[in-house]
């Protein structure tokens, strides 16, 4: 009965049903609406509605121009950026080559705490050429050196009056270029209304207004999609296939992609077991991955066999995985020393909180019983899962996930320095080719080089069976019928949004 009156109170203040106005859940409040500063999904996600980059994916997932209409290389080492004229921050000041040049001078300020200084670990030199050119210089040549200035930019002319920038009232009423501006500070678990920038410089969005609902709790706003009195939301496979009907799907198009994201069983490669190359195939070929997918997530995913994101450049092209074959999986594990008399032993960790991960891990042990390796499975809280197992390396296997990306940094997880404390590269994975392709594609700045240096990268990777990747599930979108416009794409449903329309 409380969800019902918590609806009451948020829609029934005249908020709903207004003309040209979107509705949106968040499950939680923003901290702070600054693009170098947002790291949490609330932030990240208002935030890009209210900031633009100088370049921006569009939607094949290629790099193409936003607040730069063109770049170009003057050498490998340094990158030009011809911004867009007639640019007006949501105050009406022009934006020129100054607030670039402030944005990244704001960033590596000691005022300033953000993750993603390291991006410009490499940038020596932000140069103001004319008020509408910027030169980048970078102490060596990066692959990044484009797809860092995706970032959101900053006005110069309001943020250089802050002394203390973590705490700036522009974190709660921030000023952007963007298609939608704020015209009041947020606050903590309040809705947050996002209006029209009538003078964006593709065109004013067609849809006026958007308004995000804070929405704790998961259940409530599944009942409020159900109930269309949300626009978007987003669907489990158990609600799309077990808990909405057809009236729902009268009122709502459903899309449906695979998630940036994937899951693995990742082996200790010091364990001794584990260096076989045979015992890490044989489990692989016993893993039905399709059997996974349609038990956990009715279908709505799709097997995994890589480390980057399949239809990305970086994926390789008629790249024919090892699929389900336990015949196979037996053979190699008898090669390998193991048969009934003498089965394979070991403990899959994982972490409590993830039911879907959980049921992965015993439906995987259930298929291993079958090949003759008797699994068994740990579970833990997080924050010791992370501590006492999986930095310190105290595990045989485990299960868990990494996100994909378009331009991937395989640095982190797959170069041996990563191997190390605090490193993500926590199974031991070791290969010099790996090494030496990874370092020098670090340095091309050529995105089909960059590309095809990693396609070699995933064929090694895949080839040396480090993990089981396992699946991607997906990625599961409700948007209302009274809806006109929607285009999918790699980069998700949301990328045209200022085209869409309400046919109110």
């Amino acid at each position: 009965m409380w969800r019902w009156v918590l609806i009451f109170v948020l829609f029934g203040l005249g908020c709903w049903g207004s003309p040209g106005t979107f509705h949106r859940a968040m499950s939680s409040s923003p901290t702070r609406l600054n693009p170098l500063l947002a790291t949490d999904s609330s932030s990240s996600e208002i935030t890009d509605w209210i900031f633009n980059g100088l370049i921006k994916f569009d939607a094949n997932g290629s790099l193409a121009p936003d607040l730069a209409t063109d770049w170009r290389f003057e050498d490998n080492r340094t990158l030009l950026f011809y911004l867009r004229q007639g640019v007006k921050w949501h105050d009406g000041a022009p934006f020129t080559a100054r607030d670039v040049k402030f944005t990244y001078d704001f960033m590596r300020s000691d005022k300033v705490v953000t993750p993603y200084k390291s991006d410009f670990k490499y940038v020596s030199a932000v140069e103001i050429v004319d008020p509408y050119t910027v030169r980048v210089r970078y102490s060596q040549p990066y692959f990044k050196a484009l797809s860092i200035w995706m970032m959101g930019i900053l006005p110069a002319h309001l943020w250089e009056k802050e002394q203390d920038p973590m705490r700036s009232p522009l974190n709660k009423l921030p000023v952007g270029t963007g298609p939608y501006r704020m015209t009041r500070p947020f606050g903590i678990n309040e809705r947050i209304v996002l209006q029209a920038n009538d003078h964006y410089y593709e065109h004013p969005p067609f849809i006026r207004r958007q308004i995000y609902h804070y929405i704790g709790d998961p259940a409530t706003e599944f009942m409020m999609l159900k109930a269309g009195k949300l626009d978007i939301g987003g669907l489990s496979p158990l609600q799309l296939d077990r808990q909405v009907g057809a009236a729902f799907k009268q009122h709502y198009r459903i899309y449906e992609q695979p998630s940036h994201s994937y899951t693995y069983l990742g082996f200790n490669l010091r364990d001794p077991k584990f260096r076989d190359r045979r015992v890490r195939r044989a489990i692989a070929l016993g893993i039905d991955r399709r059997e996974i997918i349609d038990l956990l997530f009715f279908g709505h995913g799709r097997p995994c066999y890589g480390p980057f994101m399949p239809g990305s450049s970086v994926y390789p092209k008629g790249f024919k995985p090892e699929k389900y074959n336990p015949v196979r999986a037996r053979k190699l594990l008898k090669e390998a020393g193991y048969d009934r008399e003498h089965p394979l032993r070991f403990t899959l960790v994982t972490n409590t909180g993830n039911e879907t991960r959980i049921n992965a891990a015993q439906i995987i042990q259930q298929q291993l019983r079958k090949i003759g390796v008797e699994m068994k499975i740990r579970t833990m809280e997080w924050q010791a899962f992370l501590n006492t197992v999986v930095f310190p390396r105290h595990f045989e296997a485990v299960l868990l996930g990494w996100s994909l990306s378009l331009i991937p940094d395989a640095y982190s997880i797959w170069h041996s320095d990563g191997d190390k404390k605090g490193g993500f590269n926590f199974v031991g994975y070791h290969n010099p080719e790996v090494d030496r392709l990874i370092k020098e594609s670090e340095r091309l700045v050529d995105p089909e080089a960059f590309a095809a240096d990693y396609r070699k990268i995933f064929r090694l990777i895949v080839a040396d069976s480090p993990y089981v990747f396992l699946y991607i599930p997906d990625s599961i979108t409700a948007v209302s019928r009274r809806i006109e416009g929607v285009s999918p794409s790699i980069i998700g449903i949301q990328h045209n949004f200022i085209d869409w329309k309400i046919k109110d």
